[in-house]
């Protein structure tokens, strides 16, 4: 069995044994009151509270000791009052117990007596008041003397004055009444605070645990006070609060300031609280090293910014000055104690900051009077630079929040000329938490940013996601995390808008600087981005063309910055991204049509199958590639016969250059299309039957030479499927006799495969041709198509 178990069952038996004796007196006592014997009774209820004299039981065993004496004590009480208002004279009484032996005994006896004298005399409730409270100064035992001032306080609870005048001067007035618990306020104060200093010094944290257990016994006192209806205003200014800030400020004792601050922030009006913001705010830097101000302050801030939003005290002259006092006082505070952490100073400054958007959400100034005096403190504690995992970071990563999520709009956060130079006190990662926050906060907000110089401002204070800092990160990046961030970048840039054309085309601009300096790594996510954005400008300047007569000039400059813009990716290496933005620009010229539009849209053009033919080597990146360059061409119909025959020349060569038998031979085959459906100048299709037919032709060939037999089958039912799209559309080269030949082939392997998914998935490809073509050939004469002789 450990000590504290030992310690446990031992003050379990000590109480045991004093209810015990508590019990067998009580029961004594009323048996004596029954039959008239008051100064019997007297002796056994002295007998009982002398229990009270132990100094062997803990403050929590003691308070159940003390509950069951004092309910007791309520019989002698009533006994009494009943005997006195049959006309008992009870000035008797109250001087014979005055002669009872022991101090505690004697106090206990002496005040229930003492009620039942001013509830029987009220013309002597004042002096018989002074009187009591002074009798307990007698009692200077810490825990005793606690106990026996809150017994008369509990007394005298019900009959304490409570008028501004009273007719009869001797029945006391509300003064009376505020002087009676102020001192006994002060006098339980001094017996809390002298525990903590009783004993050996290795026991501290068990006293400091058992001070914490007692400390409503003297909180009781003010709310005591706050009770008393007649306290106005001016009384509780010139009277209660001086006495009880004098109290808590002279104890110097951290563990009374603290709770007895917030004691007084609970039990007292908000009013009062509005009233005396500066008296109270000034005792606060007074208090001692060891208080949580922070705490203190805090709380206060938080409830009058509450009560602050009522209607009836909105634009009151007190809740007018509200910001400016708490900022003056909150300085004062920092300033003096220079125990303060620098945290505390920080959470400080973000419980002012969240006064200034509750009580005045238009005036930016308050905050950012925040946000500068924030600065000011790190200036003067020469800290440049706080750590991410640190309570600094936090508490300033707190405060910055605070502007973002109140406006929920970043262009008001722009106003705020401190914003940024306080985020730069947040190491590397804290600032990218920032930033993050930001673009976040916009695009959820869908807040546009509509001049280049929010644009400048912006990309300034979300620099740490744009380009590397000067106080780079030694680890890397995690790559998905930094995808991820990336990516919230190219969504972002498209918040980069505004309703004037040129000064959207004056904010791409500006957005490009700050974009390029991100490195190769940065740029593949956020250049496109930029891009497309260009070319819905260029789009938006061809909607207003009767409305702007330089727009064509302006559709050109737009394009050479894309231009230029796509360069930076292709000297990065990033080949397919350039050739599928040059390929979309080239589509977007072909349909705005400006000035010499057909020597830009083949300069794109010319650019994307130079950087395939130059960087892209992979056979299966070349095979997409070769089909995203044949679905442009299929579209475009801006160049001349003369232009645009030898891309396709050279279309269908790079398709049969591919490495791998079966991406050429699909390379081929779509290629033929570019000679069927593409378009020349004036939009007619080129629809070359022959030219098609040996595009098709050479695929079958192709085919043939895959070893693999699977492989080779399903290229012969993708060849079918496109020998009888161009059947369908009119070539005239391509007879049901060669879909019946291919047919045949495609059934004469099928029985030779390997039975598996892939099988499977070829069977079904070549079955849902057929079905296809039976549909056909049932619906299409009327179509002039005849399938008559194909063999299903």
């Amino acid at each position: 069995m450990n000590s504290q178990t030992q310690a446990l069952d031992k003050q379990e038996k000590l109480l045991a044994d004093a209810l015990s004796i508590v019990k067998e007196q009580a029961f004594e006592m009323k048996l004596n009151l029954d039959k008239g014997k008051l100064m019997e009774a007297l002796k056994q209820a002295s007998i009982m509270l002398a229990e009270l004299r132990t100094s062997l039981l803990s403050p929590k065993s003691y308070y159940e000791l003390y509950m069951a004496i004092t309910d007791q004590l309520r019989h002698l009480e009533l006994y009494l009052l009943d005997e006195f208002q049959k006309g008992r004279k009870v000035a008797d009484l109250y001087e014979i117990v005055q002669y009872f032996g022991n101090i505690v005994p004697r106090l206990y006896l002496l005040i229930t007596v003492g009620l039942i004298y001013m509830k029987t005399n009220p013309s002597l409730k004042q002096a018989l008041m002074k009187d009591l409270v002074e009798m307990c100064r007698g009692l200077q035992h810490p825990l005793r003397g606690l106990f026996l001032r809150n017994y008369l306080l509990q007394c005298v609870r019900n009959i304490l004055p409570d008028t501004a005048e009273a007719a009869d001067p001797n029945e006391g007035t509300v003064k009376d009444s505020i002087d009676f618990v102020l001192m006994n306020f002060a006098e339980m104060n001094k017996l809390w605070v002298r525990m903590q200093h009783q004993g050996h010094s290795r026991e501290r944290e068990r006293r400091e645990r058992e001070r914490q257990e007692l400390r409503l016994l003297v909180g009781t006192n003010l709310v005591r006070l706050s009770q008393l209806e007649s306290i106005d205003l001016e009384k509780y200014c010139k009277l209660v609060l001086p006495g009880i800030l004098e109290q808590v400020v002279s104890c110097r004792d951290a563990i009374a300031q603290e709770y007895l601050m917030e004691c007084i922030i609970q039990v007292f009006p908000d009013d009062f609280h509005l009233a005396t913001l500066s008296p109270f705010l000034r005792s606060c830097a007074q208090l001692q090293p060891g208080v949580n101000v922070k705490n203190v302050v805090i709380s206060l801030i938080d409830r009058l910014a509450t009560y602050s939003q009522t209607t009836e005290v909105l634009n009151s002259p007190e809740i007018l000055q509200l910001f400016d006092v708490f900022s003056e006082q909150v300085s004062a505070i920092i300033q003096t104690r220079v125990d303060l952490p620098t945290e505390d100073m920080i959470s400080l400054q973000v419980s002012l900051a969240n006064l200034a958007l509750k009580c005045y959400p238009d005036r930016v100034d308050y905050v950012d009077k925040v946000l500068e005096t924030t600065s000011q403190i790190f200036e003067r504690l020469q800290l440049t630079r706080v750590e991410y995992s640190g309570q600094v970071s936090r508490e300033v990563t707190r405060l910055l929040c605070i502007p973002v999520q109140a406006y929920n709009n970043i262009l008001t956060v722009l106003k705020l000329q401190h914003f940024t130079p306080l985020l730069n006190i947040l190491d590397l990662q804290g600032r990218k938490n920032m930033a993050t926050f930001i673009v976040n906060n916009a695009l959820n907000n869908n807040t546009l940013i509509g001049t280049p110089e929010e644009v400048d401002s912006i990309l300034i204070m979300i620099a740490p996601l744009i380009f590397d800092q000067e106080d780079k990160d030694v680890l890397e990046q995690d790559p998905e995390d930094f995808a991820e961030e990336q990516g919230l970048l190219g969504r972002f840039i498209h918040h980069l808008k505004s309703d004037v054309p040129d000064q959207q085309y004056l904010i791409l601009s500006n957005a490009k600087k700050h974009f390029m300096k991100g490195g190769d790594k940065r740029i593949k996510h956020t250049l496109p981005a930029l891009v497309f954005q260009a070319y819905q400008l260029a789009f938006r300047y061809f909607r207003i063309k009767e409305e702007d007569e330089l727009w064509e000039k302006k559709c050109l400059k737009i394009f050479e910055y894309c231009h230029k813009t796509i360069l930076a990716l292709v000297k990065a290496e990033y080949a397919e991204l350039s050739i599928r933005l040059f390929l979309q620009g080239t589509l977007a010229i072909g349909e705005i049509r400006f000035e010499n539009y057909e020597t830009i849209a083949y300069e794109f053009l010319s650019q994307a199958f130079t950087g395939y033919e130059d960087d892209v080597s992979d056979s299966k990146s070349q095979l997409g590639l070769i089909t995203l360059l044949v679905g442009t061409f299929e579209r475009l119909s801006c160049f001349t016969d003369a232009d645009i025959e030898p891309v396709r020349t050279q279309c269908v060569l790079a398709a049969s250059k591919l490495l791998k038998k079966p991406d050429q031979c699909r390379g081929v085959c779509t290629s033929a299309h570019l000679l069927w459906s593409g378009k020349n100048h004036d939009g007619k299709q080129l629809q070359d039957s022959k030219r098609v037919l040996d595009c098709l032709n050479k695929g079958v060939r192709i085919a043939h030479q895959c070893m693999d037999v699977s492989v080779q089958t399903q290229l012969f039912v993708e060849l079918l499927n496109h020998y009888i799209y161009f059947y369908e559309k009119g070539n005239e080269l391509i007879t049901v006799a060669i879909l019946n030949q291919l047919i045949a082939k495609i059934r004469e392997q099928l029985p030779n495969l390997e039975s598996n998914e892939e099988t499977e998935q070829i069977t079904k490809h070549f079955t849902n041709t057929l079905e296809h073509l039976r549909d056909r050939s049932e619906s299409t004469e009327a179509e002039g198509i005849d399938y008559k002789g194909l063999c299903l």
